[in-house]
């Protein structure tokens, strides 16, 4: 599992670009909201109404002072009492009515974004998979999902609620009198200054936090994945220190958010505090000397306390607001990546080819020309500028119906070189051919209905065997094609299974044998009896007598078949119509087996068992198979 995405310090452990707007990163959002958006300005426009509700309780009480208290009107206190409930119910409910409004729709835009992300990951080429953890990418499909929907339902409207609130009860004061409505006002400037400086410093610890939390969201998963092997080197205490050491890490990121938050929190609240104590002086002054009525400054003051939420909770939703706009750019870095093209890179005249399967090219004497490699170079994309090619100038022509055995030492590329027939990397320059036809003229749907892959390591879902053996097909074969499939990779352990194949394998299939995970592997390969075959050390977790087994059902099917097989022992090797050799990144030598034990000494010296030297890896390059593991454990 890949540790890191591409310039890793970037992604895990330093915030995005600085200097972004966090309005315009949270205006990217616009269209998933836009669907739903008559509710949401319909919640806000409640929530607006509900908050200036509020404002009208401190003009009762001032009709209530300088009124019914003042002439000793019992009934007066009443009715003002009954005012008061009644708008105190209506507010409770306007906001009650706003929570409802919103709680669907916002549920609707997170699943939408979750199904976007998704659908978006698997669109994405294998080279971006490869750079990326997989850790930061559930992250952002989980945690920072969740961010964005709380942001939506509280911070987003409350952001327009208290701003309005906070206006219209500033103007109720300096109606009722602007000297004091003066008074108030003066903290406003510095508390503009400081928010801006918070706001800053806040979006790089915000940006900080949540690339630590998918960090340790990478340890867990691949914890968990590696089990076996942390029990098995008994490294139970040393990853727990390294999760330790990761969770302080993360922990020291939290308590530096908290601390910003105190500071701007006890700021917004002393200021506000200072300046309506300096208010209650001033109008105690002005009521003393007859300057000002007793209920003016009553609603006065209880307009200025109905404001200290929407000034206090101004730090509050900051913080929730870049916290949003991180998470924000963090979806949008995937989300931004440029996916596989589902249509053909060259458009080309097609016909048909008799029997169905792949198309070829107008001519017919090129109807079936095979899997041709003609001047192949590959360099991976973030390999250094002028580096040499991982494969250079490959030629290699497998005929129609022929099986080809690709040897070569551990790092000479014979995985990736495998890899570019189904583009799940792209060539450098030159041109792969299937029957006489560029895959780049193909769409990636048909090249893949045409290719099928059996890779060096076996991948299961958690499915049933029979699904995951199906997963090879267009979804038409029957039990008729499964059980095929099934007997060609000596996999008939299926049928044996608590539920038969029906049995769910479990996560990556762990409650199987690697030699049973390869076999379904296998089985999945050749199940749609595809045209073209690729096999990576299809046979290297079976014993002796199984490999010999699959080697003579297997015979049949490559029979009917175009196959490029990698091999590292004789007896795959002899599966082969013909043998290539690829040595330092080029095809060397092309052959049966006894003709290049006869003529080429390296090749001679891969099959005796020996190790040629190794060649160097080329950035990204997969590792290739060391060692056999045991059928059944």
């Amino acid at each position: 599992m890949p540790t890191t995405p591409d310039t890793p310090e970037d992604r895990t452990g330093s915030p995005g670009p600085t200097g972004r707007s966090a309005v315009r990163a949270l205006l990217r959002l616009w269209p998933y909201v836009r669907p739903v958006r008559v509710r949401l300005f319909t919640a806000a426009f409640i929530a607006v109404v509900a908050s200036c509700v509020g404002l009208v309780i401190p003009l009762v009480l001032k009709w209530m002072v300088d009124g019914p208290i003042a002439d000793r009107d019992p009934r007066g206190v009443w009715l003002g009492a009954l005012y008061l409930l009644l708008l105190g119910v209506g507010e409770a409910l306007l906001f009650g009515l706003r929570r409802w409004l919103v709680a669907r729709p916002l549920s609707n835009v997170e699943a939408e974004m979750r199904a976007d992300l998704y659908r978006h990951l698997q669109r994405l080429p294998v080279a971006f998979h490869d750079r990326w953890a997989s850790g930061q990418l559930l992250s952002r499909g989980t945690t920072d999902l969740m961010l964005l929907r709380m942001f939506l339902a509280f911070p987003l409207t409350f952001l327009l609620v208290n701003g309005v609130t906070i206006l219209v009860g500033v103007v109720i004061m300096l109606m009722q009198d602007w000297t004091l409505g003066l008074v108030m006002l003066a903290p406003a400037v510095p508390l503009i200054a400081l928010s801006a400086v918070f706001e800053k410093r806040y979006a790089h610890v915000a940006r900080l936090a949540q690339d630590q939390v998918g960090d340790l969201t990478t340890v867990v998963e691949e914890s968990v994945l590696g089990i076996r092997v942390i029990k098995g080197f008994g490294r139970h205490r040393s990853q727990a220190r390294a999760f330790r050491d990761l969770s302080r890490t993360l922990r020291g990121t939290e308590l530096h958010k908290a601390r910003l938050l105190a500071a701007i929190w006890a700021v917004i609240m002393t200021l506000p505090e200072v300046a309506i104590g300096a208010t209650l002086v001033v109008g105690a002054v002005q009521v003393a000397s007859g300057g000002l009525s007793a209920g003016t400054l009553v609603a006065f003051l209880s307009t200025a306390l109905a404001l200290r939420w929407p000034v206090e909770s101004i730090g509050f939703l900051l913080a929730m607001s870049q916290e949003a706009a991180t998470a924000t750019e963090r979806y949008f870095e995937v989300m931004d990546e440029e996916p596989e093209s589902g249509e053909p890179a060259v458009r080309a005249a097609r016909t048909p080819v008799p029997g169905g399967g792949s198309r070829g090219p107008a001519s017919p004497d090129r109807a079936r020309e095979g899997l041709r490699f003609d001047n192949v170079r590959f360099r991976y994309p973030d390999a250094p500028p002028g580096s040499r090619p991982l494969l250079d100038r490959i030629d290699l022509h497998i005929r129609p119906g022929e099986s080809m055995a690709l040897v070569g030492a551990t790092g000479s590329g014979k995985t990736t070189l495998t890899a570019l027939v189904p583009r799940l990397h792209e060539v450098t320059s030159g041109r792969i051919a299937l029957d006489g036809e560029d895959i780049t003229a193909m769409s990636r749907e048909e090249l893949r209905s045409m290719v099928a892959v059996a890779f060096e390591e076996p991948t299961l879902f958690s499915a049933s065997v029979g699904d995951n053996v199906l997963m090879g097909t267009d979804g038409s074969a029957g039990d008729a094609e499964l059980d095929r499939a099934l007997s060609v990779a000596q996999a008939g352990f299926a049928h044996a299974l608590p539920q038969g194949t029906a049995t769910q394998v479990g996560e990556q299939g762990l409650s199987l044998s690697g030699g049973q995970r390869q076999r379904l592997a296998l089985a999945r390969a050749v199940v749609g009896r595809p045209r073209f075959l690729i096999l990576d050390d299809p046979l290297s977790a079976l014993d002796v007598h199984t490999e010999a087994a699959v080697e003579a059902a297997l015979r049949q099917v490559l029979s009917d078949t175009t196959a490029l097989i990698v091999a590292h022992r004789p007896s795959t090797v002899l599966l082969a119509d013909r043998v290539a050799l690829l040595s330092d990144g080029r095809i060397t030598a092309v052959g049966t087996h006894h003709e290049l034990l006869r003529t080429n000494a390296e090749y001679a010296h891969l099959m005796s068992g020996g190790h040629a030297p190794e060649e160097t890896q080329g950035p990204g390059e997969p590792g290739e198979p060391q060692e056999e593991e045991d059928d059944e454990r």
